[in-house]
């Protein structure tokens, strides 16, 4: 079983995606792997780069979610690849019946802006990056639209129809058909709250291609307009919270640490304050974990709950901060500035459960 684990743990993948979240931090990893400490910032300073060059009609974008309406969106590449993907179905999948298809989710789904592992320590983490303490729960695509207000998951699948305060949320506050709401949210079943983590369309005005500074500031202030909206009632059966954002200053930070909150915290996510609302995976948003940030971020924090590390990253933590210490005596780096990370020994199935994080 031992030879097993250790196979699977230096074989198998998850994603392709660089420092995916549903895959262990690679600063975890325990197996011998190269790694270019230029490459996440440089894709940083490339997606920057390009988002000012995107010509997406958000407008459009964000009506069709609201109304559900995509007639004439699907471009000829887009059904040459779909032709391709049914060639290549497996027998399987060959018997599943027709109506079964057609009933997969397609335009719900990658609407979300999903975050990296933090890897590279961004040198401007103070003063260009903003922190935001996420709770427990499960990652969802509110639309509220024509009176009523719609839950998908990532995968584009639809949770949950009920009526909400949110604007264009229920049939009394939808008069017009403009108001319309599409936000990013993380379900808590137990609070029975949507956590408000951010914002794409208001009241029928996107703001996809705003700065998460603008965004945030923006969500904010429209939240506090609506009455009622974080208790639960008739037409509000689910609570709608904010998440406040901070800096990522050394003291901003060990004080969201310390901090007593009324909700189970899952990770920290930092945002780029440049960034817009892109939909897929971005360098741009980086995820940890509370006890990881003394080793990540190299900064004391305070002892609390929070930063106790727990029986399954102990004795990784320890082996980190001791291949860390050797890398930065000798580091052997090649003209592409890349080095071999080698660890102790190979991470156990615990460690792999625990690390995964496939909701940020």
């Amino acid at each position: 079983m031992d030879a097993l684990t250790e196979a699977l743990s230096s074989s198998f993948c998850v994603t392709k995606e660089a420092n995916s979240t549903s895959a262990p931090h690679p600063r975890l990893a325990q197996y011998k792997s190269k790694y270019n400490a230029l490459e996440q910032n440089e894709r940083r300073r490339k997606f920057l780069q390009e988002q000012k060059q995107k010509r997406l009609n958000y407008v459009n974008h964000a009506r069709r979610l609201a109304e559900g309406d995509w007639t004439g969106t699907d471009s000829d590449e887009e059904k040459e690849k779909q032709k391709s993907q049914q060639q290549d179905e497996t027998e399987e999948e060959e018997g599943m019946e027709v109506e079964q298809r057609k009933k997969l989710p397609k335009h719900y789904a990658n609407q979300l802006m999903l975050s990296e592992w933090l890897v590279d320590v961004p040198v401007d983490l103070g003063t260009d990056w903003l922190l935001v303490v996420c709770p427990v729960g499960k990652r969802s695509l509110i639309v509220a639209s024509k009176g009523s207000t719609s839950s998908y998951t990532k995968g584009g699948y639809c949770m949950n129809r009920f009526p909400s305060l949110l604007p264009g949320g229920n049939r009394h506050n939808s008069a017009i058909g403009k108001d319309y709401t599409i936000l990013d949210c993380i379900y808590s079943e137990v609070d029975r709250t949507y956590y408000i983590l951010d914002v794409m369309c208001w009241r029928g005005h996107p703001v996809y291609n705003c700065t998460t500074e603008f965004r945030f500031y923006w969500l904010q202030s429209k939240v506090k307009e609506v009455e009622g909206l974080s208790e639960i009632c008739r037409r509000n059966p689910f609570r709608f919270v904010s998440l406040n954002s901070i800096s990522c200053t050394t003291e901003s930070i060990q004080k969201a640490l310390a901090h007593d909150y009324s909700f189970s915290v899952d990770g920290l996510l930092f945002y780029h304050h440049e960034t817009h609302y892109t939909p897929g995976t971005t360098p741009l948003v980086g995820w940890l974990r509370p006890y990881m940030v003394p080793d990540i971020l190299g900064i004391e924090v305070p002892q609390c709950p929070l930063t106790t590390k727990p029986d399954y990253a102990a004795h990784q933590m320890q082996q980190i901060l001791e291949q860390k210490k050797q890398s930065s005596q000798v580091r052997p780096a090649d003209q592409d500035g890349r080095y071999e990370l080698e660890h102790l020994s190979t991470p156990d199935a615990a460690t792999i459960k625990h690390t995964q994080r496939p909701d940020c």
